[in-house]
C-alpha cells in the first residue's frame, strides 16, 4: 500500500472521531428538562405564576413546596395537606371562586351608585349574569317553536325559504277513539296522471268508486270488489281530466283534455251525451241537482243543464288561469271556484249571463285546488293552497270573513269534511305526502296517516262516511277506515247489525 493511501486513511479516522462533545445540534432530553425546571422556578420567585389564593378559597388545597429532596435525617411532619415532591406541579385555582372574584370586580367597578350594597335585587341579578348563569328569559341558545320562522323581508317568493321536519307534532284532543294508522286496502292505479290540477277520483252514493287512468275510466264496485272498464277515449293523445258522480243515481260526468264533458249511465254502461264548449281541458266538475258546472284551463266556468238539448245555460268568466277547484254548497246556494291564479271566488246560484262573484278571496299565495263545504254548516267553506302557500283557510260566505287560517307546512292537495266527528281531513304533497285529520273548530291535529310515497292528488269518502279513498301520484289508491262510528252497547242495535244492517262498504272490506 502506498504512503498516500495511509495518509488518506489517517485523515478519515481523525474526522470520524467522537471523543469530544458536538458543538452543534439539539440538546439532550435531560438538558432540556433541566432548563425547563429552572425557568419555572424563576417564574415562581418573580411572582409571575397565578398561585395567589383568593379569600374564599377552600383550605384543603395543595401548597407548592421547594424543589429538591429532603435530607436523610429529616423526619416527615404529619399534615392535613400533602406537599408535592416535584417542583413542576403547579397549583390550579378553583375556577368557581375565580369567576366569582372576577364578577365582583366587574360589578364594583361598573356601578357608581352603592357598589358595596349587595342586598339590592339588581345587584344579585347582574352578578348572576356576570358569573355566566344564563338562566334569564330569552337567553337560551336553542329554543323550540311550533311554527317555522317568518320569511325575511325582501323575498318575492316564499318558495325560496322552505322548512321541513322529520316528524311533526300532533296535539292530542279530548277524543280518544282508535284511528287505524295503516290503510284498510290498497288498489293499484297504473298510469294515474300526476297532475296537481286534475280531479280523477270520486265515490258515488251507490258505492261505486270511479277513477280516471290515462285515457280510461274504471269503476270499482266496493260491494263485491269487482272492477270494470267504463270507456276509453279514442284520440291517441287524449286523457281523462276529471270525474264526478251525480248526488243521487248512477250517472257520472267525465271531463277530458279536448274540452268535452261526457255523461254516462253506469248502470246500463251507456253514454248519454257529449257536451262541448270549452276551449281547453276540463279539470274540475261539480253537480247542483240537474245543473253540471265545469271548469276549464282557459279560466271559464260553464253551467250545463243536462235536461235540455241546448245544455250551455251560463258562463262564469272571472279567473285568468285554470280553474282547478269547483264545489257547490250542500244547500245549492253558492258555488266555490279556485284557480291557478291564487283566487277563490264565491258565486251565487243565479244563472244570468253577466254574473260577478259574490266574494273574491285572495288570501292564498298559490293555486287553490282544495275546496270543500261544511256539511252541517253550509255557509262555511274550507280552502287549501299549494306549495307556496301551504295553509287551510275557513271562510264564512254569508259575512265574507275569514274564520281561521292554519299553516300545514306542506302543499294542500285535497280537503273533505267528516260529519260523524265534526272533523276536517286534508291530503298533502311535499314533504311527507300524508293525510291529516283536524279537529274543528280548534284546528288541532287529531292524527296523521302515512303510507303514500308521493303526493296525494285526490280524496273522496264512502256513502256512509266511514272510509276515505286517497289517490296519489305513486299510482295507488288507499282506503282508510278513519271515521268509523264508535261501537254502541245497545242490545237492539247490535242485534240489528248482526242481522245484516252493516253497510255494504264494510262488508266488502272484510
Amino acid at each position: 500500500m502506498s504512503a498516500s493511501n495511509f495518509n488518506f486513511e489517517n485523515s478519515l479516522n481523525e474526522v470520524s472521531k467522537l471523543d469530544a462533545p458536538l458543538q452543534r445540534g439539539p440538546l439532550m432530553r435531560w438538558q432540556r428538562k433541566a432548563l425547563e425546571q429552572g425557568r419555572k422556578q424563576s417564574e415562581i420567585k418573580c411572582g409571575n405564576s397565578r398561585n395567589a389564593l383568593t379569600p374564599l378559597q377552600s383550605t384543603n388545597t395543595r401548597t407548592p413546596g421547594k424543589s429538591g429532596e429532603r435530607s436523610a435525617g429529616t423526619k416527615k411532619t404529619p399534615s392535613k395537606s400533602k406537599t408535592p415532591n416535584k417542583s413542576q406541579d403547579r397549583f390550579i385555582p378553583n375556577r368557581a371562586t375565580t369567576d366569582f372574584s372576577r364578577a365582583h370586580f366587574i360589578m364594583t367597578n361598573s356601578e357608581n351608585e352603592n357598589p358595596d350594597d349587595s342586598t339590592e335585587p339588581d345587584y344579585q341579578q347582574k352578578l348572576s349574569e356576570a358569573m355566566g348563569n344564563q338562566n334569564q328569559e330569552g337567553s337560551k341558545i336553542l329554543s323550540f317553536k311550533q311554527k317555522a320562522p317568518p320569511v325575511p323581508e325582501g323575498y318575492h317568493s316564499q318558495l325560496k325559504v322552505l322548512y321541513s321536519s322529520s316528524k311533526s307534532s300532533v296535539t292530542k284532543c279530548s277524543s280518544l277513539r282508535h284511528i287505524p294508522q295503516t290503510s284498510e286496502r290498497i288498489l293499484d292505479a297504473p298510469e294515474l296522471v300526476n297532475d296537481y290540477y286534475l280531479n280523477l277520483i270520486d265515490w258515488s252514493s251507490n258505492n261505486h268508486l270511479a277513477v280516471g287512468l290515462a285515457n280510461l275510466v274504471f269503476i270499482w264496485n266496493a260491494s263485491d270488489s269487482s272492477t270494470s272498464q267504463l270507456f276509453e277515449l279514442e284520440g291517441p293523445e287524449e286523457y281523462i281530466t276529471s270525474v264526478k258522480w251525480i248526488k243521487e243515481g248512477s250517472f257520472i260526468a267525465v271531463g277530458d283534455s279536448s274540452g268535452n264533458v261526457q255523461l254516462w249511465d253506469v248502470g246500463q254502461n251507456k253514454k248519454i251525451r257529449t257536451m262541448g264548449g270549452h276551449a281547453s281541458r276540463v279539470g274540475s266538475l261539480s253537480w247542483n241537482s240537474y245543473i253540471l258546472s265545469s271548469g276549464s284551463r282557459s279560466g271559464a266556468i260553464h253551467h250545463h243543464d243536462v235536461r235540455v238539448a241546448e245544455h250551455h245555460v251560463a258562463t262564469l268568466d272571472h279567473h285568468v288561469q285554470e280553474v282547478c277547484g269547483l264545489a257547490w254548497s250542500p244547500d245549492g246556494r253558492h258555488l266555490a271556484s279556485g284557480g291557478n291564479d291564487n283566487v277563490l271566488n264565491i258565486w251565487d246560484a243565479s244563472l244570468g249571463q253577466d254574473v260577478t262573484p259574490v266574494h273574491t278571496f285572495t288570501a292564498h299565495d298559490a293555486a287553490v285546488k282544495a275546496v270543500a263545504w261544511c256539511p252541517w254548516q253550509p255557509q262555511l267553506l274550507a280552502s287549501g293552497g299549494g306549495t307556496a302557500d301551504r295553509t287551510i283557510c275557513i271562510w264564512n260566505v254569508d259575512t265574507g270573513m275569514k274564520v281561521s287560517s292554519t299553516n300545514t307546512g306542506s302543499q294542500v292537495c285535497a280537503l273533505l269534511w267528516s260529519p260523524i266527528y265534526k272533523e276536517l281531513m286534508s291530503g298533502h304533497g311535499f314533504n311527507l305526502n300524508q293525510l291529516t285529520i283536524w279537529k274543528y273548530p280548534a284546528m288541532t291535529k287529531v292524527a296523521e296517516l302515512m303510507g303514500h310515497e308521493d303526493r296525494v292528488l285526490g280524496l273522496c269518502t264512502s256513502p256512509d262516511g266511514t272510509t276515505v279513498a286517497s289517490a296519489a301520484a305513486d299510482e295507488t289508491i288507499r282506503l282508510w277506515k278513519c271515521f268509523e262510528p264508535e261501537k254502541t252497547t245497545s242490545k237492539s242495535k247490535s242485534t240489528k247489525n248482526s242481522k245484516g244492517s252493516t253497510s255494504v262498504l264494510q262488508k266488502s272490506l272484510r
